[in-house]
């Protein structure tokens, strides 16, 4: 049995694993909080929505690469360490993230652009794969046994801090720089300043001491001499691995992306919402609701991991399709009555169409309302020499929400990422406490990394795709993360047990 650090160094411990983390996540989620622009950036002008949808493919692609990034660094950190594993897994996401920040455009270097960014978004799907085990290992391994849900959930606050935090730069960057600027080259500066976050981090970790229970191991020769081996060739071990997978992390995955990453992009790209308004909304969202991931996790402590994650699956397999359809009707401007509108505010902009005398004329008029709300209408209209004017279909963007409905949008959100810190606050002590010391960094690694990084982090490129099939509507996206929530809810509820420190002194 390992002794309890006393409290200050506990959080000490705590304090220096997450604020790596966190900066780990603040890297890797920039580019999703960013897709819309940076798709304009990567691909041709005209490819439209497939821009974003090859652009979620790139962000895609980094999750599902940490899997792999777990079984090469769960090894190295059940044989050399946790400390120097997840050392070098910051270094590798934070040089990664500046380098995207530095890359040119499609218009500069072609199709180079996406190659590039995908490459870069491969490393640190890799170093994410090794940093979360990591330092969830290491918590873990400092914390009293009957308080390790607790300790834990301060790690699992990282992920949504990290999100928090990219979307707070990224939104007073736009404010600062102005709209037009940040979508010229603005949008690099959030991905630029990540160096310096992650030399303050690299700093702060030199200064860390290896795991009391792997020093103790290494101590007595007992670390192990073939992790992947033991943690996959073991039958037993290997059974819990893929009860972990499909019984807790598959779901708890598809909740946490949907909750916080797919709701983002259905309230900007679905809704058409402000590009503000969308990120105040989730802003306000993971404000209110963060402090449940620790509230959960110490709860796990008294009544064990199990039902708390499942209820947060039950929960939102029942509400997603509501709470989607909610924002669709709210966001529904299309039937605004005249009596509605206090001003009507149109600009008229005509460029000519290349190699023609043709010429596009867009008008776009701001719609203001009684309640607060407005909306841009964007009618294009081709002047053609030989056909006359040619109408376009008209397009609503820019819809800025009136005070009682944005506040609704919050609670909303709240609601989802409540779910989300039901399934993750306790996962990390439920997946510590399911493996032995030795192989413990290699063995909870991969289904987690699994779990999240490819059923979870395909979420927002799978539901759009579905969303985007002839006779489909925009819930159908939907069914992906409440199917995968169902199986894993039938899979844990019989199989999973809700017992605790099963091989915590191993």
């Amino acid at each position: 049995m390992s002794e309890a650090l006393p409290k200050n160094n506990i959080f000490k411990v705590i304090g220096a694993s997450s604020l790596g983390t966190l900066i780990e996540w603040y890297d890797f989620y920039i580019f999703g909080s960013l897709a819309v622009i940076i798709g304009s950036k990567l691909f041709p002008e005209d490819a439209g929505a497939s821009a974003l949808i090859n652009t979620l493919a790139i962000f895609a692609a980094g999750f599902i690469v940490r899997p792999f990034g777990a079984l090469v660094f769960g090894r190295l950190g059940d044989l050399i360490g946790r400390k120097y594993t997840f050392l070098l897994t910051l270094v590798l996401m934070g040089g990664s993230t500046f380098l995207i920040g530095l890359i040119p455009s499609y218009k500069t270097i072609g199709y180079a652009a996406p190659i590039l960014v995908l490459i870069l978004r491969l490393v640190q799907g890799l170093a994410l794969g090794g940093e979360y085990g990591g330092a969830a290992t290491y918590v873990a391994e400092h914390a009293p046994e009957n308080r390790r849900g607790f300790f834990t959930s301060w790690i699992q606050t990282t992920a949504t801090l990290g999100l928090f935090l990219s979307l707070g730069v990224i939104v007073i960057t736009k404010n600062v720089l102005g709209a037009d600027t940040f979508a010229d080259w603005g949008w690099r500066i959030p991905f630029l300043l990540s160096i310096l976050l992650v030399v303050v981090s690299i700093y702060i970790r030199m200064k860390m001491h290896e795991s009391p229970m792997f020093s103790k191991l290494k101590s007595e020769g007992k670390i192990s001499k073939n992790p992947l081996k033991e943690s996959f060739n073991n039958k037993a071990n290997f059974k819990m691995v893929l009860l972990a997978l499909f019984g807790a992390t598959m779901g708890q995955g598809v909740i946490w992306y949907t909750g916080q990453f797919y709701a983002q992009s259905f309230l900007e790209n679905t809704c058409k919402l402000d590009f503000n308004d969308s990120r105040y909304i989730l802003l306000w969202g993971i404000a209110f609701a963060t402090p449940f991931f620790v509230i959960f996790g110490a709860w796990s402590d008294r009544v064990g991991r199990k039902w708390i994650m499942l209820a947060g699956m039950l929960l939102g397999i029942v509400f997603y399709r509501p709470i989607y359809q909610t924002f669709l009707d709210d966001t529904d401007f299309s039937s605004v009555s005249q009596s509605e509108i206090v001003s009507s505010t149109p600009s008229i902009h005509t460029v000519l169409l290349d190699q023609s005398q043709d010429s596009l004329r867009t008008t776009a008029t701001k719609i203001v309302l009684k309640d607060g709300a407005s909306f841009v209408k964007l009618q294009h209209d081709t002047l053609s020499v030989a056909k006359g004017i040619v109408p376009a279909k008209e397009l609503i963007k820019d819809k800025v929400l009136s005070k009682p409905v944005f506040w609704k949008f919050i609670g909303l959100i709240f609601f989802q990422i409540l779910l989300v810190t039901m399934v993750y606050g306790p996962i990390a002590a439920f997946l510590v406490e399911l493996f032995p010391t030795k192989i413990r960094y290699t063995s909870m690694s991969l289904p987690y990394h699994i779990g999240n990084g490819v059923f979870g982090g395909l979420v927002p490129f799978i539901a759009t795709l579905i969303a985007s099939f002839a006779g489909s509507t925009p819930l159908s996206g939907l069914w992906y993360p409440i199917g995968i929530a169902a199986l894993s809810l039938i899979i844990g509820t019989i199989y999973l047990s809700n017992k605790r420190d099963e091989h915590v002194n191993d």
